[in-house]
C-alpha cells in the first residue's frame, strides 16, 4: 500500500510539474503576444500621428492659398473700384465739357438773337 500511495505522489508530482512548465510555458507565449501586440499598436499609432501630422500641413496649406486668393481677390477689387473712379471722372469731366460747349452755343444763339432784335429795333 506504501508503494501505491508514493506511486500515486510520484506520478501527482509529476503531472503537477508538467502542469506548471505548460503553464509558465502559456505565460511566456501570452507574453510575447501582448508585447506584440503592443508593438504593432505602437506602430499603428506612430502612423496615425504621421497621416494627422499631414492633414494639418494640408490644411495650412489649404489656408494659406485661400488667403493668397483672398489678397488677390481683394487687389482685384480695388483695382476695379479705382477704374470705375477714373472711368466717372472721365465721364464727369466730358459731361462737364459738353455743358460748358452748350452754355456756350446757348449764349452765342442769345447775343446772335439780340443782335437781329437789336438790328430790327434800329431799322
Amino acid at each position: 500500500m506504501k508503494k501505491v500511495i508514493l506511486g500515486s505522489l510520484t506520478i501527482l508530482a509529476l503531472s503537477m510539474s508538467f502542469s506548471c512548465r505548460d503553464t509558465v510555458d502559456k505565460a511566456k507565449s501570452a507574453t510575447e503576444e501582448a508585447g506584440a501586440a503592443l508593438e504593432e499598436a505602437g506602430e499603428d499609432l506612430k502612423e496615425a500621428g504621421k497621416d494627422l501630422e499631414e492633414a494639418g500641413e494640408d490644411a495650412m496649406d489649404a489656408a494659406k492659398e485661400a488667403s493668397e486668393n483672398a489678397m488677390e481677390a481683394a487687389e482685384d477689387a480695388a483695382e476695379s473700384v479705382k477704374e470705375a473712379g477714373e472711368n466717372t471722372m472721365d465721364a464727369a469731366k466730358k459731361a462737364g465739357d459738353d455743358v460748358k460747349k452748350a452754355a456756350n452755343d446757348a449764349a452765342d444763339k442769345a447775343a446772335k438773337k439780340a443782335n437781329e432784335i437789336e438790328k430790327v429795333v434800329k431799322n
